[in-house]
Formats: C-alpha cells, structure tokens, sequence
C-alpha cells in the first residue's frame, strides 16, 4: 500500500468524519436535516452524520450513496444505532443508482463541494426527486468577499490534494438554482472561529417543479 492510498483510505476518511462533526457544523446540520420528509435520499452519506437529525416520525424510507466505503462503515453503524432499516450503497452523484422519481426530499450537506462535476450531480439530484420534492443543502463555498476570496484561490490547490478533491470556490445557491430548481435561501454566514476562507456558510431548500 503506498503512501498515498494508505492516506485515502485510513486517515481521510476520519479526519473528513472529525471535521465535519464540529460542534457548529452539527447545530447547522440541525438546521437542514429535520426538515426531510417522506422517502429520503441523502448523498454523501458517509460517516452517517446526519442520521441522528432525521425525524422518524416524517420519513417513511432513508436510502444513501457514498464513494467511501470506510465512511459507509460508519453510515451503516449509525443506520444500526438509530434502529432503522436504511439502503446505504457505494456510488457516486455523477450516476445516482435509483429510478427517476423516487424521492420526496433529498439532503445534501458538504457534498457539493468534492464531487466531480457539481452541475452533473445536481442533475441527478433533480432527476430522483419527485415533482414537488424537496433538495435540502448545506454547503460551504465560494465566499462573497473578495479579500476571502483571494485567499480561497491561493489555498484551494493545496487543500484538494489534502481534503479528498475538496473545492474552495465553488458557488453554492447559484449553482443549485441553475438546476431547474426554485431556491429558497434559509441561510447564509461565516462560521465563527474558522478564517474566513474556509468559513463561509450557506443553507436552504430548493423544490422541483410539480
């Protein structure tokens, strides 16, 4: 095992998990996540953070893709402690393995930003929803301010080599109107005690046309 892939596979998957389970990431997770209904897609599932937010009593079914299989690991342990029955696959956004159509609510939180090809996943994120269905997203991203910014593009090269192809810059609202969704921004801000290229928040719901 190289070093590299040794870094993939042991100790990114537990720094992605660590960081994203900051004490003020999960008050906005709490923000986002409980407002899912019906049946449930969520991408970016790995390490099964946002299980403990879900309410039980408005989703009738939970299903998941994450390209990690250790973050699967921790999906299905969290699947098996909240005592629910979840299909929890190993996949990506760019082909979301699930019929056109067969979600209401779909959650997507720090994902946009290391996928791929963020148009192509908000395509499919599109397709799997119902019409009338919900995306519900929590993103960070490109900041408003172009002092930040500058210092977003200087670190981005770094970072994404560092962080599992993690972007610095990529829009977040904008990116997900241009899907044929109609947004409604719920959210926006700078987290507090992180710098200000790294920090910049953004959350809301956008519903597919019925």
């Amino acid at each position: 095992m190289g070093l590299g892939h040794w870094y993939e596979e042991k100790v990114l998957p537990r720094m992605i998990k660590c960081a994203c389970s900051a004490p003020g990431i999960l008050d906005l997770r709490e923000k986002v996540v409980p407002r899912a209904s019906g049946a449930v897609f969520e991408i970016g599932c790995g390490g099964g953070i946002n299980q403990q937010f879900y309410d039980p009593a408005k989703v009738t079914s939970y299903a998941g893709i994450d390209p990690g299989a250790k973050l699967l690991d921790y999906a299905r342990d969290a699947a098996r402690a909240k005592g629910w029955t979840a299909d929890i696959r190993q996949g990506v956004g760019e082909a979301i393995p699930f019929a056109d159509a067969s979600f209401d609510s779909v959650v997507c939180t720090y994902t946009l930003c290391s996928v791929q090809d963020p148009a192509q996943v908000l395509r499919e994120l599109h397709r799997v929803l119902r019409p009338g269905g919900r995306l519900l997203f929590l993103e960070h991203g490109l900041s408003p301010d172009a002092g930040a910014v500058k210092w977003q593009r200087r670190i981005e090269p770094l970072w994404k080599r560092m962080m599992g192809n993690c972007h610095l810059t990529r829009p977040v609202t904008r990116a997900v109107a241009g899907a044929d969704l109609a947004v409604t921004p719920l959210g926006q801000r700078y987290m507090p005690g992180m710098p200000r290229w790294a920090g910049w928040m953004e959350w809301g719901e956008a519903v597919r046309a019925g």
